[in-house]
């Protein structure tokens, strides 16, 4: 049973980096050989069977490999030539409560139709989570639930979960479609509690190419519409009812289309690389200029290369999180300091950033980007645009100006990858061992996210896993230390008789310990990292702003494995850069 009550609820330009070229023409494979294909190597793998009482990993499925960066690169309009998949996955109907369960409301108990038992199920699994403790998320949920009073077998995925494009079968990012339930939204989203309403067939907009089948809409539905476009890279879209916004199918990270995105994205940072003195040379000038507009954009753009800011979009009031970017700065958002602990000239931001994430930073600044900030405040009340001449349309176009392609996103691309390979260059030693060398990429990486401020909670179970990181430490020292003494022993009875067996002896004893002081050393590797990087997402950068070419390049070079960066479907995402960046690879 579940009971609410009424109001108390409890419940430069350079060139891009050479792709290799193809000794021969590839065939592209049709549709069916392609399946052909992937079906020979699914029924060659087996499970290894286990030797000697040792436990062995399953192989892992192999499947085809699209080399898509050896072949010629063609107009970046075309997306594909063929597109053909089985469209997306819908929610399952809603199954009613068994009739012994009954809903009170008041104390009283309701009989509730089977849509708005649903809806009421959508709270009751939230009644033990903070936001149901939210006047703002109760009442938007008894405003929408008043109006209407799970995993997926491996077989669903093997018809949707893959689409066919140009000859090759690439998987498919989210091919189910989010089922309705209630709205959270980061931080003190305004409207939190809403209801999410249920997406149906009739909802949703196929793409795919002509000559391909068009998905089968579920039975006694129709699709919203089907179109044959090859410019665009989604597979289905839709409206959601929450923002008005637009949702896709896409494919794969690990997909071309995906990954040409990713490829051309570092190149765009790569080409900024070999201008962006100018452009800094261009905006220092700008701060002096007579234009308050052209003062603005130089302090804007300042602070968008310095610090790594986002630009900030411009938002509805009241439609969203009170989130904001370098442009939307309000004066409230920062503080000036003519000298703060020993620094001259600091500005101190406090704001919330994008998904609400707090961005809390006290700089020094050159003085007269201080001067500037003083006169853009002038006469401003706290809740007045700091940058009242500026938005991110004309801050973009600008940018257009000084390098075709460039916006305040190849700025953070730029400043992130640039400050990775500066950090491993300065961190790595040659005379360390892979886990130390890991710790000096992670050491590199956080650099890069706190830059980036990309900040997560320390999770829940950090103090627990530290004391049994800090339990498996002590251990190791004591063992050691009993080693040590079984290593003088062995020596001295060595010393004394000299005979092959005592050497023999001695030398495993010499190893044993060895071994276990290597691995003292990884155990204490071990929890430096994850003590340093508690408060700090490494993935976030890694992932979205990082080179992965300098990763690849750092692995090669120092005999670090692959495996120890990405994991197995990052490595999926990044197959390009892999096979493209050798030890020499220079951002």
């Amino acid at each position: 049973m579940f009971y609410f009550k009424k109001k108390k609820v409890k419940i430069k330009e350079i060139e891009p980096q050479p792709i290799k070229p193809l000794k021969g023409k590839r065939k592209v494979k049709s549709e069916k050989e392609v399946d052909q294909a992937s079906k020979d190597k699914t029924d060659n793998v087996s499970e290894v069977k286990q030797e000697k009482g040792k436990r062995v990993k399953k192989e892992e499925q192999e499947t085809e490999v699209w080399r898509w960066w050896e072949e010629e690169k063609r107009d970046d309009s075309v997306k594909w030539k063929f597109l053909e998949h089985k469209g997306p996955v819908f929610a399952p109907p809603y199954e009613p409560l068994p009739s012994s369960v009954n809903f009170y409301y008041d104390g009283k108990p309701m009989k509730l139709s089977e849509g708005a038992e649903e809806v009421a199920t959508f709270y009751s699994k939230m009644l033990d989570h903070e936001y149901t403790t939210k006047d703002v998320f109760n009442k938007n949920f008894f405003h929408d639930w008043r109006k209407k009073l799970k995993d997926e077998l491996e077989a669903q995925r093997l018809i949707y979960g893959y689409a066919v494009v140009d000859g090759h079968k690439e998987k498919i990012g989210n091919y189910k479609i989010e089922p309705p339930g209630l709205f959270r939204g980061r931080g003190t989203h305004p409207k939190m509690g809403r209801l999410k309403r249920r997406i149906q067939p009739e909802d949703v907009i196929i793409n795919c190419s002509k000559d391909a089948k068009v998905p089968e809409p579920p039975p006694g539905h129709s699709w919203k519409e089907v179109r044959y476009d090859n410019t665009v890279t989604w597979l289905a879209s839709w409206t959601e009812n929450i923002m008005g916004s637009n949702k896709y199918v896409m494919l794969n990270p690990s997909s071309k289309i995906k990954g040409e995105k990713d490829w051309e994205k570092y190149e765009m940072a790569r080409k900024l690389k070999d201008v962006v003195e100018e452009i800094r040379s261009e905006y220092r000038k700008d701060w002096k200029s007579k234009e308050m507009k052209v003062r603005q954009r130089a302090v804007a753009l300042y602070f968008i290369d310095k610090l790594a800011l986002r630009a900030g979009n411009e938002k509805e009031d009241n439609e969203t999180a009170d989130t904001v970017g370098c442009c939307s700065l309000r004066c409230e958002h920062i503080k000036l300091h003519e000298e703060l602990d020993g620094q001259q000239n600091v500005v101190e931001f406090d704001f919330l950033g994008k998904d609400s994430i707090r961005y809390y930073n006290r700089v020094p600044v050159q003085s007269r980007v201080f001067k500037n900030l003083r006169i853009f405040m002038e006469h401003k009340s706290p809740d007045d645009d700091l940058f009242d001449r500026l938005n991110t349309a004309t801050l973009n176009k600008h940018l257009q100006n000084l390098m075709p392609g460039l916006t305040a996103k190849v700025f953070r691309t730029y400043n992130a990858s640039i400050t990775l390979q500066q950090q491993l260059e300065l961190l790595t030693k040659g005379d360390t061992n892979t886990a130390e060398r890991l710790l000096a990429y992670n050491r590199a990486n956080r650099q890069v996210a706190i830059l980036c401020n990309h900040q997560r909670s320390v999770p829940k179970t950090h103090g627990k896993q530290m004391e049994n990181i800090q339990k498996k430490i002590e251990e190791k020292e004591k063992q050691i230390k009993e080693m040590k003494k079984m290593v003088k022993s062995a020596k001295a009875e060595h010393n004394a008789s000299g005979t092959a067996k005592t050497k023999k002896v001695l030398e495993q004893k010499k190893k044993n310990l060895h071994r276990s002081e290597e691995q003292l050393l990884k155990l204490k590797v071990r929890a430096t990292d994850k003590e340093e990087n508690k408060e700090i997402a490494l993935s976030t950068s890694k992932l979205n702003y990082l080179d992965p070419r300098i990763s690849v390049a750092w692995c090669k070079k120092w005999d670090v494995p692959i495996d120890k960066i990405y994991n197995r479907t990052q490595r999926e995402k990044f197959r390009w850069a892999i096979d493209m960046a050798g030890p020499e690879f220079i951002f």
